[in-house]
């Protein structure tokens, strides 16, 4: 029997260590010496998981409790926002009645002036522009963001404005019947900016120490061009801002700048030479060498035409410093023989006279030459014009006019060059030709006559 009970014993004793760490998952572990410690420890571990369930369901019922107090709160939370906003929305389509009805109102009052609002608006916009691109604008800068903001104004401007605005428009017309000098900053070619005194002549033109100014618009400052308008301009400028009372000279572009700027981009005299080339050069280089040449037998022809005057008038005292005097003192002072042939007293004379002729015809065969080359000269520089022109079209095609100005613009000044050279120069040859042939015929006149006496002496003597 005892053995029986210790048999079962020690099964109940491992069912019992096997299942006791699910049951009392919290007790210390302890070994059992019998199985009455083991069923105490068993109770022990009850009574404990007991009252450990005990504290959580108290914990939970308190959690549950605060939860329904959370759940209630928030309902009379929702409950009283929930009257806020019926109450708000109430207010909001009272209000927006109320809204519509003073709109209406507020329409009905203003009658017309919605169209003058929307009328002053739109003049308010263009006067703006016009502001922009007036140079007036540089001397009252602060125009500018006043009437932007009347411009793009959503409400009707209060009158102080509308009268600054009425004000600005009348100032922009008196200003421009004014001739007026005030400081301001100019940006000079080279980027620096200076303050100086500028002249304003209505909403035309700007100088400042005689040169024309450029305004940009919208600018703040006037701009110097690298490129001025031609020195009549510039002169005329110049005497205007040294004045200070009466009627004066004064350019003006009616177009504000553009007319002004056209004439500033024209080439000069040297911008045009540059533009012919090389060929250019070579056509001036000759004309002046002519020139200088023609100048000097020119100076000669007109002393030694005096001389010859004064010797005509004094053929008693025969003198070296002419032609005349040097041709009568060769025979003069020279003892003819008698039996000489008429013909070859003759022959000598015409020697005497040939030697009077180099000095007096020289030059003209080289005037001659620079007639002939000049316009030569030029079809050279139109042939290379064209060439680059007909290069330009090749690589180019002929859409673009600019690409074949170079070219085009080179022929013609070459051509203009050589007729330019040619055509004085030929009339250049043609006055000193009639004074060297002048003094041919007095030479031929005057040798003539010197022959005649001297057979005229001859036949006496036989």
């Amino acid at each position: 029997m005892l053995s029986v009970h210790s048999r079962s014993g020690a099964r109940i004793t491992a069912v019992l260590a096997f299942a006791l760490p699910f049951v009392c998952g919290q007790a210390v572990a302890q070994k059992a010496a019998t199985v009455d410690d083991l069923l105490q420890q068993v109770k022990n571990a009850d009574v404990r998981d007991a009252a450990l369930n005990s504290k959580r369901e108290q914990e939970f019922a308190s959690a549950r409790d605060q939860q329904a107090k959370l759940l209630s709160d928030a309902k009379s939370a929702k409950a009283a926002l929930d009257a806020q906003s019926a109450a708000m929305q109430k207010q909001f389509e009272q209000n927006d009645k109320e809204i519509t009805q003073l709109t209406q109102e507020r329409d009905s009052k203003a009658g017309n002036l919605g169209e003058l609002y929307g009328a002053m608006r739109q003049a308010a916009g263009d006067f703006a522009s016009a502001a922009r691109n007036s140079i007036i604008t540089v001397q009252f800068p602060d125009r500018i963001a006043f009437l932007d903001r009347i411009a793009q104004t959503k409400t009707m401007p209060p009158m102080s404005d509308l009268r600054r605005f009425w004000f600005e428009m009348q100032r922009e017309m008196t200003e421009g019947g004014k001739t007026v000098r005030f400081p301001a900053a100019v940006v000079e070619p080279n980027g620096n900016r200076s303050d100086k005194t500028v002249t304003r002549i209505g909403p035309f033109v700007a100088i400042a120490d005689g040169r024309f100014l450029a305004y940009d618009t919208g600018a703040e400052a006037f701009a110097e061009p690298p490129k001025q308008p031609p020195h009549e301009f510039r002169h005329i400028a110049a005497s205007f801002e040294q004045a200070t009372s009466g009627y004066q000279r004064m350019v003006i572009d009616p177009t504000r700048g553009v007319l002004i700027t056209l004439f500033s981009e024209r080439p000069t005299v040297v911008d045009r030479i540059a533009l012919g080339g090389w060929v250019s050069y070579v056509i001036l280089g000759v004309g002046f060498i002519g020139a200088l040449l023609a100048l000097f037998q020119f100076v000669y022809l007109t002393f030694t035409s005096m001389k010859v005057r004064h010797q005509l008038a004094n053929m008693n005292q025969l003198r070296h410093d002419n032609p005349v005097g040097r041709v009568m003192l060769a025979f003069k002072g020279e003892e003819i023989p008698k039996d000489e042939n008429a013909e070859i007293v003759e022959l000598r004379i015409s020697e005497a006279v040939l030697r009077e002729l180099p000095p007096i015809q020289r030059i003209q065969p080289f005037l001659k030459l620079v007639v002939a080359a000049g316009p030569l000269l030029g079809l050279v520089g139109t042939v290379i014009g064209m060439i680059e022109t007909f290069q330009s079209i090749t690589e180019s095609g002929s859409g673009d006019p600019k690409l074949m100005a170079a070219g085009i613009g080179r022929a013609m000044i070459a051509t203009v060059l050589g007729l330019s050279v040619a055509i004085p120069t030929l009339f250049i040859n043609s006055a000193l030709a009639t004074r060297s042939k002048r003094l041919v015929q007095i030479l031929d006149e005057q040798s003539t006559g010197l022959l005649a006496e001297t057979l005229e002496a001859r036949l006496a003597h036989a």
